[in-house]
């Protein structure tokens, strides 16, 4: 049996949750405000069911951070009707034991107070900004806010993973400004898109003439850095010969610049790829030792296709962002339809593309279903048939998927060749040939 306080200014939920758990075999209190609940809460106290939002100049948040400075601090549940990135992240990232969303039924209560883990003394610090981007309520996401919550203000490295435009930066942003790291640099280094022969100065600095070009010192990342974040986008496409120099960083917290002398560095390293790495380390294509000493916090970033219900919450905020001040225009039902039953193949990045567009071509106050151009209708869209004559066909054809899998791609030229299954070089061939590299 466990000792429960119920914290909610709500009294029909209050006694709803009383009733509940009095059944279910456990000592219950309330309280109608955080002043109540920190005057109620005592050592036999085993858990707390927090509500967010309440009255009274002491929110759920100030609440869970007070009761997790505690000594003996029992395990804190937030619940909200509300629930947000920012909020879901910091309360985590704050101790709670979990966030849920309201309604609570039966089922779930029983066996959350039976995960209940034993008394631990809390942890408490601030927030430093937001998590916009990472919008939505589909289980699928929120788990991936907690995931960032609880690894916020860890050492550990940390590894994501998921698919082009699923908005990986984005959780290595708020790992960044939810940790205690935030008010030092984050830096971010996309390692497919740059030269190879660059890349370990792009990293790891230079000294002035070390090699030709060299006419200055240069910090780079890991200096840059500081103590604050690095984030090394798709780290799948590194070298070998560049993965063993980063793996010593790692170990050793130590790097050498080109041309000078082994230098401490004390940043935290994040790193993110759209591939799989187990896969490449199987193919002797990604050291085994890097790829562990990566992947010691992985979190996986579901597809868009994979969270539908956060399609349409996405959209409106994204209509929000690119209205640019005039009124933002709304979704009509048959609109937000299509949305949702699209596959999203360039996945948030893609949304957030159809959306702008959308914005400037449309100044109804409604966007129809109409207003929204999706995957193939751009082809559809282009105007003429194709020509009778094969390889001006061909031509043709090929100059729409480059046009269409960079509009995908937010214009991004690596992120287009690899979803065309081409190299760089050739994509950007292509590009010269048919009149695109200007655009």
């Amino acid at each position: 049996m466990a000792t429960v306080l119920i914290v909610d200014d709500d009294a029909a939920l209050r006694e709803g949750l009383a009733e509940t758990l009095t059944d279910l075999g456990h000592a219950v209190r309330t309280a109608a405000s955080g002043r109540e609940a920190l005057a109620a809460i005592s050592r036999d106290t085993d858990a707390v069911l927090l509500d967010l939002r309440m009255p009274g100049g002491i929110d759920g948040i100030e609440v869970l951070r007070r009761i997790r400075a505690r000594e003996d601090a029992p395990a804190v549940v937030v619940l909200t009707a509300y629930a947000s990135p920012e909020n879901t992240i910091e309360a985590m990232r704050l101790g709670a034991f979990d966030h849920l969303v309201k309604p609570i039924g039966r089922d779930t209560l029983s066996s959350l107070l039976q995960r209940l883990p034993p008394r631990a003394t809390g942890t408490s610090g601030q927030t430093t900004s937001t998590a916009e981007g990472l919008i939505g309520t589909s289980e699928a996401i929120r788990r991936v806010q907690k995931q960032i919550g609880l690894a916020a203000d860890a050492e550990a490295t940390v590894l994501i993973r998921g698919e082009t435009g699923t908005g990986k930066e984005l959780v290595a942003r708020a790992l960044h400004v939810h940790s205690h790291r935030s008010r030092a640099p984050f830096v971010a280094v996309n390692c497919a898109a740059i030269p190879q022969e660059l890349l370990e100065s792009e990293l790891f600095g230079h000294v002035k003439g070390s090699f030709t070009g060299a006419s200055s010192d240069r910090a780079g990342a890991f200096r840059d850095a500081g103590n604050g974040t690095l984030f090394l986008d798709e780290i799948g496409d590194m070298p070998l010969a560049m993965q063993a120099k980063i793996l010593r960083a790692l170990q050793e917290r130590v790097i050498t610049p080109v041309g000078g002398k082994p230098a401490q560095v004390s940043v935290r390293v994040v790193a993110a790829t759209h591939r799989d790495l187990a896969k490449l380390v199987a193919s002797g294509e990604f050291r085994e030792d890097l790829y562990y000493r990566l992947n010691v916090v992985p979190i996986e970033l579901p597809p868009l296709r994979e969270r539908t219900d956060d399609i349409e919450p996405l959209a409106e905020h994204f209509l929000s962002q690119a209205s640019h001040g005039r009124p933002r225009p709304q979704l009509t039902r048959a609109a937000a339809e299509k949305l949702r039953h699209y596959s999203w193949p360039g996945n948030v990045r893609e949304l957030r593309n159809v959306i702008e567009r959308a914005c400037v071509l449309t100044r109804s106050p409604m966007i129809t279903a109409d207003d929204l151009v999706i995957g193939d209708e751009t082809w559809a869209n282009d105007g003429a048939v194709p020509s009778s004559d094969l390889p001006a066909a061909v031509a043709e054809l090929e100059a729409r998927m480059i046009r269409h899998a960079l509009d995908a791609c937010a214009g991004n030229r690596t992120e287009a060749a690899r979803r065309l299954n081409i190299n760089r070089q050739l994509l950007y061939a292509k590009m010269q040939r048919y009149g695109l590299a200007e655009d």
